[in-house]
């Protein structure tokens, strides 16, 4: 039930959803031939993603037995339901969303300095009303914090992003839609609607 989506590859456009979202799922290639995915908080920045933990632990095991990894992060803006279109069938039913997937190798960071930039991403990111000192390795306080937890870092090879609202539907279709987002009225329904008319500006008509 899904039809042709529209793919970008925009580079700011990346960053952007990439600074909007703060949970994704690392890809792993595991010792029994089963993929491993885990759910983790990240943080991306300089065109690399970092996430971190323990510097035991499974995740550490597998990356230093094959570091190839996929990282994918994504989120959901407003399920359509299928009566917003059609009165009868099922078919239409669908969702609106933006999603980013890359292909590439993990790197332990080992350097301090990089580590606190690292870290102050993820602070920036998760907690940017600030209420904490500066992450520097000129604090003694947390260079011990630093060397002690693992800081993995995401090199991308290849990417890819879908950011779906509607631009291949037809006119009549999104009219529809939008009307229903605006009878519902939910939470994220407004900002749906901003980013239809963001990325489907004008009348497309047939395609």
């Amino acid at each position: 039930m899904r039809r042709k989506e529209f793919s970008i590859a925009e580079e700011q456009e990346m960053a952007e959803f990439l600074e909007e979202v703060t949970f994704g799922f690392l890809g792993l290639a595991s010792e029994d031939g089963w993929p491993r995915v885990v759910p983790l908080n990240f943080a991306y920045g300089n065109g690399v993603f970092y996430v971190h933990g323990s510097r035991a632990g499974e995740k550490m095991k597998l990356l230093k037995k094959d570091t190839r990894v996929t990282f994918s992060a994504a989120r959901e803006y407003a399920l359509l339901p299928s009566y917003f279109t059609d009165d009868h069938m099922a078919c239409p039913a669908s969702a609106y969303f933006k999603s980013v997937t890359v292909r590439g190798h993990a790197e332990m960071v080992e350097d301090l300095e990089e580590k606190a930039e690292g870290f102050s991403l993820f602070m920036r990111k998760l907690q940017p009303e600030g209420g904490y000192d500066p992450i520097t390795t000129e604090d003694p306080r947390y260079v011990s914090q630093l060397k002690a937890v693992a800081l993995i870092k995401i090199v991308p090879e290849e990417w890819s992003a879908k950011f779906k609202f509607g631009q291949n539907a037809r006119e009549p279709e999104r009219q529809r839609v939008m009307q229903g987002l605006e009878q519902r009225g939910l939470p994220d329904d407004l900002e749906t609607l901003r980013l239809m008319e963001k990325y489907c500006p004008y009348h497309r008509g047939t395609e």
